[in-house]
């Protein structure tokens, strides 16, 4: 790995979103949108908002930079670019951790945004410290780049990619505790939801929502950060099956 070729990379891509404003509006204002719409949705059932607000903080984040990083990877495969850079220097690494650089710096002012909207505007709850709210919503959004750039590996389509979702994002929206406590689900389906990362950022929101500064809080987002890690180690060794 080469740190001047990885920030290289970051910045072409930053470059490129620079000037693709549709996805810069994916990235940054849908959330927002969406939070927005849950939140008017109920606004006269007092407390419904902030009982699954936080969660619904951490979801759309995660499925945004999942889609976006997923199909802006595949696009670089499509047009051939990939296929260029991988005859010149740039290593594997580089480019997968180039993109990562790009988009998380793309995560933080999501998270920003999103969090700022979801407090000041729609009124949500909080009673712990803002930043550990943002922070969560960094390192979830990440999780969702880090998910995206590992998937696009094994998809040939901006379809395809879109396929992955039933499989890798809506068991973990159903089964990360949006729906039911999960402590409340039965122990096959808890058991699973324990090594599912999404889970453990909706576990983290909530505790950053509750007030809670200990290690309930800590752990998950130990958990999911780990998780983002093993996707982007994971995702520069299947490159090369599409590439070549």
């Amino acid at each position: 790995m080469n740190g001047r070729r990885l920030f290289a990379t970051a910045g072409r891509v930053l470059t490129q979103l620079r000037h693709d404003p549709r996805s810069i509006a994916l990235m940054v204002v849908a959330p927002s949108l969406l939070v927005g719409l849950f939140a008017w949705l109920f606004m006269d059932t007092k407390g419904v908002f902030d009982k699954f607000g936080g969660a619904i903080l951490g979801l759309f984040p995660f499925i945004v930079m999942f889609l976006v990083s997923s199909i802006t990877t595949l696009r670089e495969r499509r047009s051939g670019t990939l296929e260029r850079l991988m005859t010149t220097p740039l290593g594997k690494a580089d480019f997968v951790l180039g993109y990562a650089v790009a988009f998380g710096l793309m995560a933080v002012l999501q998270a920003v945004v999103t969090v700022a909207f979801a407090v000041y505007v729609c009124g949500l709850t909080v009673d712990g410290p803002l930043w550990q709210l943002g922070l969560v919503a960094v390192v979830d959004a990440l999780l969702g780049t880090s998910l995206g750039l590992l998937a696009s590996a094994f998809a040939q389509t901006e379809f395809q990619a879109v396929q992955f979702m039933p499989v890798l994002v809506f068991p973990q929206i159903i089964l990360g505790g949006l729906f039911m406590p999960r402590d409340s689900m039965p122990d096959v389906l808890y058991a699973i939801s324990d090594w599912l990362p999404l889970s453990h950022a909706i576990d983290a929101i909530q505790a950053v929502t509750a007030g809670t500064d200990d290690w309930d809080l800590w752990r998950p987002v130990l958990i999911v950060a780990a998780f983002a890690v093993g996707f982007l180690v994971l995702a520069p060794l299947t490159l090369r099956r599409r590439t070549a």
